[in-house]
């Protein structure tokens, strides 16, 4: 069998990026990985800006003696509102209201928080500070300046950067295609969430936290279902989802039993078999392929093997079709569980994820019966990594992969 990491690195080396560009609406865009480089037109900020409410000044008035009380009171000539700025001449020994966001006149070069002043009648008001040049002022251009490189392609966007798209004008904004996936659960035991089972029967749910977790990595899924244990059965519906995917995620069928069918009706439809089994608990009997350009996951069917194969190995392919870096969310938390020997394959185990009060992130593992338990791991917050032939004594620091 193949270590993990071998096996993704052979999953990768089979794949190459989709292309394709299109445009969408900044408002559809996050998730979506960038396709072209993003240049600002503009600075950022436009203009000397306020970072406080206050009253915008000349420093040099406050370098000369001050009142006995610290304080200096000057005229208020007018107002610089957002969007509305003061337009008249500030000489010197005069200020202007202002308020956050709002364009500092040309002539001031610091601004007093209203915080610190007081009324002193009309028109006039009581500073009680000594401002230094540049004070409370966001300069032009500090944070971008026209011409400058905002973001680069094959970023995946967030929700944040929305608004950095926003203010330099990008929109529509161009992105790669998202991959077309079509993932199917075979099983003659299995029925869908809306009806009772019967003998033998069991409802499906391998293809919904599936597709859902495809959706998530920013894919489209184009169909999910359920297909029966038969060849013609199985070959009809394979041969349809890989007309019209980019990737065909199957659960099922994988292992060594008699109606384990989906490895060798994928290979009598043209794919070809990269590698089968995988030495990873749970997933092990992971068969990965490819028909053409299109991979193919064929995954174990019990629930917690497909989330572990899923974030894996399906995970990080989508990112590379969509352009994006191939994800690799790992962060290191200390186990706290009994001792755990060591085990020929590397094992994910589900854990809730805590800090103690130092800081630390504790594993703490959750009760399961097993990669067929969904029900334990939905009490999961994370799955641990105990390295394979490593032994796992309470206190040991392993990696862990969060789950979303």
């Amino acid at each position: 069998m193949l270590t993990p990491e071998v096996a993704l690195s052979s999953i990768l080396g089979e794949l190459r990026p989709l292309g394709g560009e299109e445009s969408v609406p900044i408002s559809e865009a996050a998730g979506r990985v960038l396709a072209r480089e993003v240049v600002s037109d503009l600075d950022l900020p436009p203009f000397e800006k306020s970072a406080m409410d206050g009253f915008a000044v000349h420093a040099a008035d406050f370098a000369a003696a001050a009142a006995p009380d610290g304080e200096r009171t000057l005229p208020i000539l007018g107002e610089s509102r957002a969007g509305e700025p003061f337009r008249g001449a500030v000489p010197p020994g005069t200020c202007v209201a202002i308020y956050t966001g709002a364009e500092v006149p040309a002539e001031c070069d610091a601004v007093v928080m209203v915080e610190r002043t007081r009324a002193a009648g009309d028109e006039r008001v009581c500073l009680r500070d000594a401002p230094r040049v540049g004070q409370n002022i966001c300069n032009r251009g500090q944070d971008l300046t026209r011409g400058a490189v905002v973001l680069r392609p094959g970023r995946r966007l967030r929700p944040v950067e929305l608004s950095v798209l926003a203010a330099v004008g990008c929109e529509p904004v161009p992105v790669f295609r998202r991959p077309r996936v079509s993932v199917l659960t075979s099983g003659d035991e299995l029925v869908t969430p809306d009806r009772r089972p019967g003998p033998g029967q069991i409802r499906e749910g391998n293809t919904l936290h599936l597709a859902a977790m495809c959706r998530a990595a920013g894919a489209q899924v184009l169909a999910s279902g359920i297909v029966g244990d038969e060849v013609a059965v199985l070959r009809e519906a394979f041969a349809a989802a890989l007309a019209d995917s980019d990737v065909l995620i199957t659960t099922g069928g994988v292992s060594m039993g008699k109606y384990d069918l989906v490895g060798e009706t994928l290979e009598a439809l043209g794919a070809r078999c990269v590698f089968h089994k995988v030495a990873i608990k749970p997933g092990k009997p992971l068969w990965f392929g490819m028909r053409g350009a299109v991979p193919i996951f064929a995954l174990p069917g019990n629930p917690v093997s497909c989330l572990v194969n899923q974030q894996v190995f399906v995970r990080p392919a989508l990112d590379l079709l969509s352009g994006a870096e191939p994800s690799a969310v790992r962060r290191r938390g200390r186990w706290t569980g009994a001792a755990a020997a060591a085990n020929e394959r590397e094992r994910y185990v589900p854990v809730r994820a805590t800090g103690d009060e130092d800081g630390i992130v504790l594993l703490e593992r959750v009760r399961w019966n097993g990669s067929a338990d969904v029900v334990g791991l939905s009490a999961a917050e994370a799955l641990a990594v105990i390295p394979a032939d490593t032994p796992c004594p309470p206190g040991t620091v392993l990696d862990y992969v969060p789950l979303v």
